[in-house]
C-alpha cells in the first residue's frame, strides 16, 4: 500500500479555552438575560401568535443569543491562540457545542428561565393552570416555542464562529483567502497595519 501527503493536518483541541469560552457564554447570557428582565424584556403575551411579542423582546432575545455566543467564541479562540480564522472558527463553534448540554441541563433543572426567552423556552412550553389554551393555542404556542428556540440556537452558533473569526484578527473578507497563500501572515498583518 502506498502512502502519500494528503495536506490535510488535524487541529489540535484547546480544551481549556472551549471550556472558558462555553463559561463566557453562559456569563453574557445570564447577564443580558437580567438586562431584559430589567428592562420589561421578557413580557411576551399569553396570545399564542407572533403579533404579542414586542420589540424590544425580540431585540433581547436574538441579540442575547447573537452576544453571548460572539463572546464565548471570541474568547475561546482568543485563548486558543490560534492566528488563522479557519481553527479559531472551530473553536468557537466547539465552545457552542460544549454550551449546548449545559443549557438543558439548566433547562432540566429549571433555572434557564433567567436567562431571557430565546434561552428559556429550551426549558419548554407550560401552560398555566389558571389559562388552560385550547388544542389549537397550545399547538401555536408549541410551535412558536420551537421556532424561536431554533432561532436563538442557530444564531447563537452563527455568533460563536463570528467571535472566534474576530479573534483570529484575520480580516474578515473572503477574497483575503484567495490571496492568503502568497503571503506570509506576518507580512500580511504588517501591510494591513502600515
Amino acid at each position: 500500500m502506498e502512502q502519500y501527503d494528503s495536506g490535510w493536518r488535524p487541529w489540535p483541541v484547546v480544551w481549556s479555552a472551549v471550556v472558558v469560552g462555553a463559561l463566557a457564554a453562559l456569563a453574557v447570557g445570564l447577564i443580558i438575560g437580567l438586562i431584559g428582565f430589567a428592562v420589561g424584556a421578557h413580557e411576551v403575551s399569553k396570545a399564542a401568535s407572533w403579533k404579542g411579542v414586542r420589540m424590544i423582546t425580540l431585540i433581547f432575545n436574538v441579540g442575547g443569543a447573537f452576544f453571548a455566543f460572539v463572546v464565548g467564541g471570541w474568547v475561546a479562540a482568543r485563548i486558543a491562540g490560534f492566528r488563522r480564522a479557519e481553527p479559531a472558527i472551530i473553536h468557537g463553534a466547539i465552545a457552542w457545542l460544549v454550551t449546548l448540554p449545559i443549557l438543558m441541563l439548566l433547562a432540566a433543572t429549571g433555572t434557564l428561565a433567567n436567562y431571557g426567552g430565546w434561552l428559556g423556552s429550551l426549558a419548554g412550553f407550560h401552560a398555566t393552570p389558571t389559562a388552560v389554551p385550547s388544542s389549537t393555542d397550545l399547538a401555536a404556542a408549541m410551535r412558536n416555542t420551537a421556532l424561536s428556540t431554533l432561532t436563538g440556537v442557530l444564531v447563537g452558533l452563527i455568533g460563536s464562529v463570528i467571535g472566534g473569526w474576530m479573534a483570529s484578527g484575520e480580516p474578515m473578507t473572503l477574497s483575503y483567502y484567495r490571496r492568503r497563500g502568497q503571503a506570509p501572515i506576518e507580512e500580511t498583518r504588517t501591510r494591513r497595519v502600515a
